[in-house]
């Protein structure tokens, strides 16, 4: 029987994050330095550019992410969100375009929705986003921001809502394994993450087809009363 995409994606997942387990916590070197998430990668906010210029967004420029399209999009990849800025809007705001690889991370309403840049991406002041360090890798970073998420919600200060602020974010402690068992489980995840990606795109073109055909199909617009099945 052939597994639903969703479903080979979480077994997928849950292999990377079973063999993150089983090197970084449960068999953890004691001689590994403690350090910073600042010692593996650079902490990014962001930046929303004036709403009150229509010439600062379009639907075809810079990819800008929100918590919002993380909601309402569960993917693990993300390539663009509900709005793209234009070059003005960028320059006009403090928003900065991060790399491929760069782990979004959502520092309130709500704090933790993590995803995967899948290309060059800016995102609004609710993230502090990682570019990991060459040496350190993304899925090093993804799951280490997954499995300490209840340390950085402890850590979010805010009367009204709960924010974690960059400093805290850049002083959240982390642990530096050496670099061949972080080479070792980025060589390990590589294919996964590469199948997780093409399984999502797959679901997303899916998704498009559905969305378009099923008015059409409902107001007859389509006939398929002679198809033969």
């Amino acid at each position: 029987m052939v597994q639903p995409p969703n479903q080979v994606n979480d077994n997928l997942e849950q292999q990377a994050q079973s063999y993150f387990q089983e090197l970084f916590v449960d068999n953890a070197d004691p001689e590994w330095a403690i350090g910073t998430i600042s010692d593996l990668g650079t902490v990014v906010g962001g930046s929303t550019p004036s709403k009150a210029k229509p010439e600062y967004y379009t639907e075809s420029g810079i990819a800008w992410i929100t918590p919002k399209d993380l909601s309402i999009n569960k993917s693990k990849f993300v390539s663009h969100g509900e709005n793209d800025i234009t070059e003005l809007g960028l320059k006009n705001s403090s928003a900065a375009i991060m790399p491929e690889g760069t782990v979004l991370f959502s520092s309130r309403a709500p704090i933790g929705y993590i995803a995967i840049a899948a290309g060059e991406v800016t995102t609004n002041q609710g993230f502090k986003s990682v570019v990991p360090k060459p040496e350190i890798g993304t899925p090093f970073v993804y799951f280490f921001l997954k499995n300490t998420l209840p340390v950085i919600e402890g850590m979010a200060s805010g009367s009204t809502f709960k924010e974690v602020s960059g400093s805290t974010m850049k002083n959240v402690p982390a642990v530096i394994p050496d670099a061949e068992t972080l080479a070792k489980f980025s060589d390990f995840c590589a294919p996964i993450f590469a199948q997780q990606r093409i399984l999502e795109e797959q679901n997303q073109s899916l998704a498009t087809l559905r969305d378009n055909l099923l008015p059409k199909l409902m107001s007859g617009e389509i006939d398929v009363s002679a198809v033969q099945l």
